[in-house]
């Protein structure tokens, strides 16, 4: 079983590799992969090296770092809610940031993507502390249904407070639309550097408390039985899942479907066990972004479909394959 897992990664790591060349390579202007490489290893100075370097490396980046972070998430957001179809946004969390730009962009004058990072991460840090105090208070503490339940009360809150900010505030509806889409086209360097922190520490903390998840799937007595403190389980991997969800939504926006279905593609290649699953998400959640991303600058030339789009497009069919063929585990 091991060989076969071991396997799996490497060809998963090659899809990923894959993947990557594409994205440099392959947009409105189509670049020689051998020119590629030359301009990553050599430099240079042509319109092909300037393109590679200032424009295609940022967003190639930006896509590995948020399509980790956002897979990395579902899986821990599905271990702790032990709900299938959990994912970055039912508990609010990708919800809360998107209110936070709006706030930024109405009311605290920021216009600029940078700006918008730490607004993200406050309105997605606020909404991950606010389910879980209401979760966590009455009897049986923050069960997963009690979790889910005040994850769609605070997400209808949060929709209301959008909705209100953005009908009463036309110049904000007008920046905050292209935000909310999800797009990897125009990040840069600084940005990277903004949200590489917290992707680290969101990352460990999550491969932390694989054990714990593999406990907790199978109940809350058996995972107390086998001295697991579920509590602490849940707070650590809630808030590694927090994070990485901030950086990845300030980073390209709401991006659907990816912290969704990648966990349950990579459940179905290398079992349930997380200390498996988890890197096995980390490397198929940039694959399938970078793809999508990819293909939808490429679809309708010289125009672009921002990535936030074409994962719906890609993703929703090969979930429902994956549904109907039984593969997709609870």
């Amino acid at each position: 079983m091991s060989v076969r897992r071991v396997a799996a990664m490497l060809a998963a790591a090659a899809v990923l590799l894959l993947a990557v060349v594409l994205s440099l390579a392959v947009g409105a202007r189509a670049i020689a992969p051998s020119l590629v490489f030359d301009a990553l290893l050599n430099g240079g100075s042509s319109e092909d090296a300037v393109v590679v370097r200032e424009l295609r490396v940022p967003r190639t980046v930006v896509g590995l770092m948020v399509g980790a972070g956002l897979a990395l998430a579902g899986a821990a957001f599905q271990g702790i809610t032990r709900n299938p179809i959990a994912d970055p946004g039912i508990l609010g969390i990708s919800q809360g940031a998107s209110v936070g730009v709006v706030l930024a962009i109405a009311f605290a004058g920021v216009h600029t993507l940078t700006g918008y990072v730490w607004f993200a991460f406050a309105g997605a840090g606020i909404a991950a502390v606010a389910v879980y105090a209401i979760a966590a208070r009455g009897r049986g503490g923050a069960t997963p249904i009690k979790l889910a339940l005040g994850g769609a009360a605070l997400n209808a809150l949060l929709v209301s407070v959008l909705t209100g900010v953005l009908t009463t505030r036309a110049a904000a509806l007008d920046e905050f639309r292209f935000w909310q889409v999800g797009s990897l086209s125009g990040r840069d360097a600084e940005l990277i550097g903004q949200i590489w922190p917290f992707l680290l520490a969101g990352t460990i903390l999550v491969i932390a408390t694989a054990r714990g998840l593999d406990a907790l799937a199978l109940g809350e007595d058996v995972a107390k039985g086998l001295g697991q403190n579920v509590g602490k389980v849940r707070v650590v991997a809630g808030l590694g899942a927090t994070l990485l969800t901030g950086a990845g939504v300030a980073a390209a926006g709401p991006i659907a479907f990816v912290g969704l279905a990648v966990p349950h593609l990579a459940r179905a290649i290398v079992g349930s066990d997380h200390r498996w699953l988890l890197p096995m998400s980390a490397l198929l959640g940039p694959a399938m972004l970078l793809v999508a991303d990819t293909v939808g600058r490429i679809v309708f030339p010289p125009s672009e479909v921002p990535v936030g789009v074409m994962t719906a497009l890609i993703g929703v069919p090969f979930l429902i394959t994956l549904v109907r063929r039984k593969a997709v585990a609870a």
